[in-house]
């Protein structure tokens, strides 16, 4: 039960730096962003482990050869929505706008729950001795923790977005796009 814990606390701290990001981008987000936000986060964080564990179970030598591409996956997915939260930032400075970016529209959100994600399928390797009603647990509490840690994100974020004002968007795209650098650096140097 602590490992689950654990998993899910080391786990979850990329989706936590973008629930950051995602409420500096919005300060304003109502509950149920937040908890979409959170969820959406949790549902990713706890399928890529059972992902991981059903590959080691099935088709281990093909997720062997993908394993090195997981860095560079996430780099690009969070690039692209940090530079996109760039422009957009900078589209509302200069024309003077108030009104928030909403980049968790459409897939945005998808994608990050992706890119933050990915790197939990490793521990489906860790967990590959485990039967699957134990592989299914340790996933859900792994969730579970990433679901509060986030919500603790959304929170932290919207906090510090309402002090940042109209540069919260331009910040959060940053810290996006050092968080897949983050991501990165760690995949290409293990």
């Amino acid at each position: 039960m602590l490992n689950s814990i654990l998993f899910g606390v080391g786990l979850a701290m990329d989706a936590f730096s973008v629930s950051i990001a995602n409420g500096l981008n919005e300060p304003k987000m109502p509950v149920r962003r937040m908890l979409l936000i959170a969820g959406t986060f949790a549902v990713f964080q706890t399928a890529m482990p059972l992902t991981g564990w059903l590959c080691v179970h099935s088709i281990a030598e093909a997720f062997q050869a993908f394993q090195p591409f997981i860095p560079w996956i996430a780099l690009a997915l969070l690039l692209f929505i940090g530079i996109k939260m760039i422009v957009e930032g900078r589209k509302e400075e200069k024309d003077g706008d108030d009104e928030e970016v909403k980049l968790l529209h459409g897939g945005a959100l998808l994608v990050q729950g992706i890119a933050t994600s990915i790197d939990a399928l490793s521990v489906g390797f860790t967990i590959a001795e485990y039967n699957l009603v134990f592989a299914l647990v340790e996933s859900v509490i792994i969730g579970v923790v990433t679901f509060g840690i986030c919500i603790a994100g959304v929170k932290l974020g919207k906090t510090v977005g309402m002090k940042l004002a109209g540069k919260a968007s331009i910040f959060g795209g940053i810290v996006l796009i050092l968080i897949g650098l983050e991501i990165f650096i760690t995949g290409v140097c293990k």
